[in-house]
């Protein structure tokens, strides 16, 4: 089980620190994932951490901004989170899968989910 953590309310430019807690199983035995979904929009890929815990993967527009890390003492993942736009407001999102990042932006390659966490950025 996947349970996210670290979300809330934020002004422009701010930051914010996500995690993704792992139950039952270790995460760097696992790719994991980042996605955000904004109220009437579809699921989107934001970022990958590949199972080596080097190779990483970012959208365009978090590339300088959002930086993803592992903690394998914790058994937790993180999605730092800076210069927030009010665009950036979502539910945020971690998921599990094998090995690799690859098409990392594509939900259907994600075996497992975690519930989400809101972010919202507004003055």
């Amino acid at each position: 089980q996947l349970v996210e953590s670290g979300g809330g309310l934020v002004q422009p430019g701010g930051s914010l620190r996500l995690s993704c807690a792992a139950s039952g199983f270790a995460l760097d035995d696992y790719a994991i994932g980042w996605f955000r979904q904004a109220p009437g929009k579809g699921r989107e890929g934001i970022s990958c951490i590949a199972r080596d815990n080097e190779t990483t993967y970012y959208l365009d527009s978090a590339k300088g901004r959002f930086t993803m890390s592992r903690n394998t003492a914790k058994n937790a993942v993180y999605l730092q989170l800076n210069s927030l736009k009010p665009e950036d407001t979502a539910v945020y999102y971690c998921a599990a899968r094998a090995v690799l990042c690859t098409y990392f932006g594509d939900p259907r390659h994600y075996d497992d989910w975690g519930q989400g966490t809101q972010v919202t950025v507004s003055s």
